[in-house]
């Protein structure tokens, strides 16, 4: 596509953007990036992607250990010379002075005569959630990713085995474990994990949100006391991100909402505060699912990590606790297009296989392995913006 479509593009994206519209901003950083391949040469192409991107990720990892944003942050609004920072964090004068113009020249800092200034994206940086994002991503993702052309060179360029322990992952870490195994084992990278999967996802809207997924016309209207007392089981739910946003916007759900996970991730909430709106329950989804009668079964990413066959135990352990008729299936994935497949599908499909050997599905792939634990697609909804679909099944 030339560059002059794209700027009309643009100019439209704009204009949604001026008018709120949703998923007009991420139009926006999509449309930006189009021009920027139209424009770039190859060789700003090459310096871009396999020099300043790199740097950038390096140095970023590297404040994360001296707390480079959060003494800027605190700074603010007067910012802070080179020299004080230098003083703040251990950093050489000289070193630090090169680490920060590179963080200026893409944009993560601002340079003013007198100091260094922060930017909305460094103070939030500071946080330190995603000051533990940063370490799970550099220093477990990006080394499985950074791992892939050696991997896919000595395995004759063939996909991994689903599940297996022969990925970049393995190669990249040494180990036999599987990521969540390997997770557990690595006590240092479980805090950090945790602190990705609630970020991965911040500031999008939730699945349960108006516009995208009806709960009430769907789930809330027709809920029946008589069939069961379950309104929704986050099955796999991790520390239960979904259903603590899910109970404080919808604070008067016909039934219980119960969070099941293994007895290791659910340790750390267990003794959370009394009060708690939703049940937890330790549960192996390969073993049979045992709250019967559910209004809605709800995963949220269970079934990418898995490869087709296991994906059918996982469904076929949820399905005989299935009310014909009454009870859906909510998969909350991506649903990769195969004619505009966009970037986060694509970065997260090479992630899976990097890491489980498995993959990001399409539409086809998504209905054919419902298909075989006799379920139906009853609806696909999406939401401007947003990477996941949320996929609503029943019993066929």
């Amino acid at each position: 596509m030339d560059a002059s479509t794209i700027l009309k593009q643009l100019a439209c994206a704009g204009d949604a953007f001026k008018e709120n519209e949703p998923g007009s901003r991420e139009e926006l950083i999509a449309r930006s990036r189009a021009l920027i391949a139209a424009l770039e040469l190859p060789s700003e192409f090459i310096l871009q992607t396999l020099w300043a991107e790199p740097a950038r990720s390096a140095i970023i990892r590297l404040a994360v250990d001296v707390h480079l944003f959060q003494h800027i942050k605190e700074a603010a609004p007067a910012g802070l010379s080179l020299a004080a920072l230098s003083q703040k964090t251990g950093v050489e004068l000289d070193l630090l002075t090169r680490l920060i113009r590179h963080l200026v020249a893409v944009n993560v800092l601002v340079f003013h005569p007198g100091g260094i200034h922060g930017t909305a994206l460094s103070d939030s940086l500071a946080d330190e959630r995603y000051q533990r994002t940063i370490l799970c991503c550099y220093d477990v993702v990006w080394r499985a990713l950074e791992a892939m052309p050696a991997y896919f060179k000595n395995n004759a360029y063939r996909s991994p085995t689903p599940g297996g322990t022969d990925g970049p992952f393995h190669q990249a870490h040494g180990t036999n474990l599987g990521l969540f195994d390997w997770i557990i084992a690595t006590p240092s990278q479980l805090q950090n994990f945790d602190a990705l999967m609630k970020t991965y996802r911040a500031g999008k809207v939730n699945w349960f949100a108006e516009g995208f997924y009806p709960v009430s016309q769907r789930l809330v209207c027709g809920f029946d006391l008589k069939i069961g007392d379950a309104f929704l089981v986050d099955v796999g739910g991790g520390e239960g991100h979904d259903v603590a946003a899910l109970v404080g916007t919808y604070e008067n759900l016909p039934g219980k909402v119960v969070l099941q996970d293994r007895k290791p991730v659910l340790a750390s909430i267990s003794n959370g505060a009394e009060g708690r709106a939703f049940e937890i329950q330790s549960y192996d989804f390969f073993t049979r699912q045992p709250v019967k009668g559910a209004r809605a079964y709800f995963l949220h990413s269970i079934l990418h990590d898995w490869c087709d066959e296991d994906g059918v135990r996982i469904l076929e352990n949820l399905v005989p606790a299935l009310v014909k008729g009454y009870s859906r299936v909510l998969l909350y994935e991506i649903v990769v297009s195969e004619e505009k497949p966009t970037l986060a599908a694509t970065t997260m499909d090479l992630v899976m296989i990097c890491h489980f050997g498995t993959r990001e599905r399409t539409e086809v792939e998504w209905r054919r392995i419902l298909g075989r634990v006799g379920l139906r697609v009853v609806g696909i909804y999406t939401y401007p913006g947003v990477a996941e679909s949320l996929i609503e099944a029943e019993l066929a």
